[in-house]
């Protein structure tokens, strides 16, 4: 079996970060579907208790898209971090620091 060298330049963290972005892309498209689901369910169901159900998890589904910037600003950080930790690393393994 041959192995290709991975020669990819600038782009380390690169993949956690879209990979990131793609999963709350994903989750946003789940909640729509629920909070779709809901909305239309809300206005069939003839049941007080089952209505009130609904109408709750409903409004709690819908107040879940607020927390995406969170996310995403937070999985940044995660990925700066990683960032700094390569760069550190191939300083140090450079060689460029030994006479300090």
């Amino acid at each position: 079996m041959e192995y290709k060298k991975l020669d990819k330049k600038g782009v380390a963290g690169l993949n956690v970060l879209l990979s990131l972005i793609s999963m709350i892309f994903m989750i946003g498209i789940i909640v729509m579907v629920f909070v779709i689901a809901g909305a239309k369910l809300k206005d069939t169901v003839d049941d007080a208790e089952a209505k009130a159900v609904i109408n709750s998890t409903y409004n709690a589904i819908a107040d879940t898209p607020d927390w995406f910037p969170t996310f995403i600003v937070l999985g940044s950080l995660v990925v700066l971090i990683l960032l700094v930790v390569i760069i550190i690393n191939s300083i140090r393994s450079s060689g460029i620091t030994e006479g300090a």
